[in-house]
């Protein structure tokens, strides 16, 4: 405890940038989260910082650390009496439940913090934040916003699930010899590692050529946003097979554009569904596409037409397929996914015999033996239609250039927010850094513009 609550004092003094005259309220809870917190708050009040402690459940307030506390000179008040400190504060740290904490914030402390937040004084949680079921992330009732999380040892689920909550986290080695984490986020150097680049004696063919397979006369916006995608992703090779083969054609001449899967010649790859219909067209496109037996990556309608075709799900159960569902449409093939979204996407992944991406503000991404790729974000920018077009067409063109179908998504998923942005702050320019500038919203075509650029950044990270 005591090696945590150094990390916590020395996050919260660089958060601060000095402690001299600074006013900083520790919301103290039962257990080890607000012991965590007396103890910093003690070393807090040693650098000059006058710190007052308000004690949530005063009888079972940490001993050890509520004495340092009192050693450092710190100030005790009682949570009736408050509201006017926490207000006036220049940082509230959240010691108020720990990871094995359930449900929203209780009296008095929902009214504390939310006095902090309407005051608009950042929250520094202890582990996380207070609200967040550390598991899968729900927040089923008050909780806090952090502006920055401390966590210790390891990184929990919610860390990643509900990462805007827990604003920067940052992570304090505190000796603990912890088991390999079942789930992991993928990091920017990871995917620029993977990223399919072409060596000296690459030609088209065998970087990878990926098969597109979207759109119609009523979307064929859906088939552009696809095949462009793949185009932008990799320097292979991509074909097009669809009634919107003309409009394809006009806005990126380098596809092999054809009316038809026949027609489409051999690809190492394919990615089908974004505006192919739910009717008969779309069922014999999404089977034929499934006869060429080859990695295949499952989008929109066609997860529709699975979840109505049991033929079709037997089809692709145990072959190299990514589904690629947001909520609505997992709930059709899969079931709700409710609070632990971490679990929905194994238990669909362990019974469709697939991979599945689960879109969302936290990306995830399970295969069928269990492992998990969680992609954080803390923005909604690629929350705007035609985007999933985008990732699908990325995610079918590293199928096509060999990455294995978890490492495809997860990589997929990780350009893709990236894009999206690199898309809403604008493309860097001579000034400097693209999130230098205020985000505004920007359309699935702006996103697509900037896979070429979010590729760049993940590469810079993996060779750096």
């Amino acid at each position: 405890m005591r090696r945590a609550a150094h990390g916590l004092a020395v996050a919260v003094r660089r958060f601060l940038v000095t402690t001299t005259g600074k006013r900083v309220v520790l919301l103290v809870g039962a257990g080890d989260n607000g012991g965590d917190a007396l103890w910093a708050g003690a070393e807090l009040r040693r650098s000059g910082a006058a710190v007052t402690a308000v004690l949530l459940v005063p009888d079972r307030a940490h001993a050890t650390g509520l004495a340092a506390f009192r050693k450092a000179h710190g100030r005790v008040l009682d949570a009736g009496w408050a509201r006017d400190a926490v207000s006036r504060a220049d940082v509230v740290v959240d010691g108020i439940v720990g990871i094995s904490g359930k449900g929203g914030l209780r009296p008095p402390a929902d009214a504390l913090v939310a006095a902090a937040t309407a005051a608009g004084v950042p929250i520094v949680a202890v582990d996380l934040p207070s609200g967040v079921e550390a598991d899968t992330g729900a927040v089923s009732g008050a909780a806090v916003d952090a502006a920055l999380t401390i966590t210790f040892g390891g990184r929990k689920p919610a860390h990643a699930l509900a990462a805007p909550r827990c604003g920067r986290t940052e992570l304090v080695d505190i000796g603990l010899d912890l088991p390999e984490p079942d789930t992991r986020v993928l990091e920017g150097a990871d995917v620029g590692a993977r990223w399919p680049i072409p060596g000296p004696a690459d030609d088209k063919y065998t970087q990878g050529v990926v098969g597109v397979a979207a759109g119609s006369a009523t979307y064929p916006g859906a088939a552009v946003l696809a095949a462009g995608a793949a185009v932008l992703a990799t320097s292979g090779m991509v074909r097009f097979a669809g009634s919107a083969a003309d409009v394809v054609r006009a806005a990126w001449p380098e596809v092999v554009a054809t009316d038809t899967i026949d027609a489409a010649g051999r690809t190492q790859a394919w990615t089908v569904g974004p505006g192919i219909g739910t009717d008969e067209a779309g069922r014999s496109l999404l089977a034929a596409v499934l006869d060429r037996d080859v990695p295949t990556c499952i989008d929109a309608d066609a997860i529709t037409l699975l979840a109505r075709h049991a033929e079709l799900r037997d089809a692709v159960r145990g072959r190299p397929v990514v589904l690629t569902p947001h909520a609505g449409e997992f709930a059709r093939i899969a079931g709700e996914v409710g609070p632990d979204r971490i679990g929905a996407a194994r238990r669909a992944a362990a019974e469709l015999g697939v991979t599945v991406l689960l879109k969302g503000n936290a990306t995830v991404v399970a295969d069928p033996s269990g492992r998990t790729l969680v992609h954080p974000s803390t923005d909604a920018w690629a929350a705007t239609a035609g985007s999933g077009d985008v990732l699908s067409g990325i995610l079918g063109a590293l199928l096509a250039a060999g990455l294995e179908p978890w490492w495809a998504a997860g990589c997929a998923a990780h350009v893709h927010a990236l894009a999206a942005s690199l898309a809403a702050h604008g493309l860097p320019g001579a000034a400097g850094s693209a999130t230098d500038r205020p985000g505004v919203p920007a359309p699935a075509s702006a996103l697509q513009a900037a896979v070429p650029e979010a590729i760049r950044r993940a590469r810079e990270l993996s060779t750096a």
